[in-house]
């Protein structure tokens, strides 16, 4: 599999999940992160589009990789139209869930990523976006 960057996929069948982690570990390895890494941004990314599948429906992953301070990086954008989040804070708290899932998915992201930004609007959807730099140039 080959996968040029930027790109984005739909995802609306539990099968795209699976997709989803696939693009996720070629662009992260294309990038040149190391095993560990790879692994971090793969789970990160099935969380995203497990929670897209599981509470909006559908939605998409997007993704480019990106640079700063002369090394490189990639940017997952993880958007839906579903419910969206009421209460942001209670959501990245490990534990909380509104289904019957571990209240693992936005908080494991975040502890796995370098950065996580989420925007929400009740009624309209969620934008999750997550970002992992490399380290140093290998």
């Amino acid at each position: 599999m080959t996968v040029t960057s930027p790109g984005e996929m739909a995802i609306k069948t539990e099968g795209d999940i699976v997709l989803v982690r696939r693009t996720a570990r070629e662009v992260a390895m294309q990038t040149g992160f190391g095993a560990t890494d790879v692994t971090r941004i793969v789970t990160a990314s099935s969380e995203m589009a497990r929670n897209i599948f599981k509470y909006a429906g559908e939605g998409c992953m997007r993704w480019r990789t990106s640079e700063r301070d002369g090394l490189p990086g990639i940017e997952l954008e993880f958007e839906d139209h579903g419910p969206g989040i009421a209460d942001l804070n209670l959501a990245l708290q490990e534990g909380y869930t509104t289904g019957e899932g571990l209240g693992m998915g936005l908080p494991g992201a975040k502890r796995l990523m370098d950065e996580l930004e989420i925007r929400s609007q009740v009624g309209k959807g969620t934008k999750v976006v997550l970002r992992k730099w490399k380290r140093t140039l290998q």
